[in-house]
């Protein structure tokens, strides 16, 4: 494993239809301004626009104004469906966002999750993957090169396009490819040397292809002459946790039937397909499945634990897919918990501060022995220096 695991958030999000959107996208800022406070690293932000739940359709709007509300957190788009944009205005934007940010964009990419959002474009699904590998292609030669790009297929006509800026990152922000279970993902990933986001990590299909989509990012990498950088690799589990496992489990009553609901039943997104059909059959599922960790802070630890091990060799980050299972003061207090007691374990700092009390406990009895001999000494010699002043 890298030294230090970064931990973030990946939110899509998932807020029940029918309820205060305006308040939703509140609730959605002042979770990555407590990301921010909590010492999270990063925030990856969706794009959706139709099924009712994910109501962010700019994560660079959502971005910009996130930005302006936080001081050290690494915000990017989680993701950008370059299916459905002209690629010069996604690297525009980005860009744009590279410097009203300081460096704190990352660009996060993919063909685009809803058929629901692409039908309405007029793009079938068995376009989008080739739409990505068109686009990322096209992406990568404006932000890495500054010579003239000319580009044409059917949806796209770039005729000598160009950057309007160059940008504010040195050498360049992070850039991540979706992936979930299919190659596709890790195919791009090593094609442009880029990070990938694999946000099926804990899936049945998504967890045992870990090693397999490593090994597909190296190979792509080798063959065209690109190098591949296990920190720049991000895996997305599922996590609530508070003090006990009975009040985590007491927390999702509030929302996990509506969520299991929308992949159930409404989002076209076979990837995600969950089980259940009452609340403690869902609970059930996340944790006996190894798809989540819906309890205490041993259990999430135990769950990025498992992760590693089956990464074969490691990753840089483990993302929260931000869900809303519990209500959002629960929900701010399970991230609270994990940066307190989870993040510790796997940055360097869990067992300094044990192994710390662990020695000072050992050698106490012999050194408060010896504080307590030097308080007597102290008090018979100043009684010696009374007496004497007294003759």
């Amino acid at each position: 494993m890298p030294q230090r695991l970064r931990f973030g958030v990946f939110l899509a999000p998932f807020h029940k239809p029918g309820i205060n959107p305006t308040l939703a996208l509140q609730s959605d800022l002042e979770l990555i301004q407590w990301l921010d406070r909590c010492g999270y690293d990063e925030a990856w932000i969706g794009e959706h626009h139709s099924a009712g739940s994910e109501i962010i359709a700019s994560p660079e709007i959502f971005i910009a104004t996130a930005a302006e509300r936080t001081r050290h957190i690494r915000l990017g788009t989680g993701v950008a469906s370059l299916s459905y944009h002209n690629p010069l205005w996604v690297a525009e934007r980005i860009v744009l966002l590279d410097h009203l940010t300081r460096g704190r964009v990352m660009l996060g990419v993919g063909p685009g999750a809803l058929p629901t959002d692409a039908k309405m474009i007029g793009i079938e699904p068995s376009q989008t993957r080739q739409l990505l590998e068109d686009s990322l292609g096209v992406i990568m030669q404006l932000l890495t090169s500054e010579a003239p790009v000319t580009f044409r297929n059917d949806r796209w006509d770039l005729r000598e396009a160009r950057l309007h800026l160059r940008p504010y990152s040195n050498p360049l922000f992070d850039i991540a490819t979706a992936a979930v279970a299919s190659p596709a993902g890790p195919r791009l990933a090593g094609r442009h040397g880029v990070g990938m986001l694999s946000i099926g990590a804990t899936t049945a299909a998504g967890f045992d292809a870990l090693a397999l989509h490593w090994d597909v990012i190296e190979a792509e990498a080798k063959a065209h002459g690109k190098t591949v950088d296990r920190a720049k690799w991000r895996l997305v589990g599922l996590v609530h946790i508070a003090d006990t496992k009975e009040q985590a489990m007491r927390d999702v009553e509030y929302g996990i039937e509506h969520w299991f609901h929308y992949f159930q039943a409404v989002a076209a997104f076979p990837q995600m397909a969950v089980p259940g059909n009452n609340v403690r059959e869902m609970i059930d599922f996340v944790n006996d499945s190894g798809f989540g960790a819906i309890g205490t802070p041993d259990m999430a630890v135990a769950q990025i634990e498992r992760l590693m091990k089956q990464s074969n060799g490691g990753f840089g980050a483990y993302l929260m897919l931000a869900h809303n299972w519990a209500n959002p003061q629960a929900t701010l207090k399970s991230y609270e918990l994990i940066a307190r007691e989870v993040m510790p374990h796997f940055q360097g700092h869990h067992l300094a501060t044990l192994d710390a009390a662990a020695r000072a406990e050992k050698l106490r009895p012999d050194l408060a022995a010896k504080h307590a001999k030097a308080v007597e000494d102290m008090q018979a010699r100043y009684q010696a220096e009374v007496a004497a002043r007294v003759h």
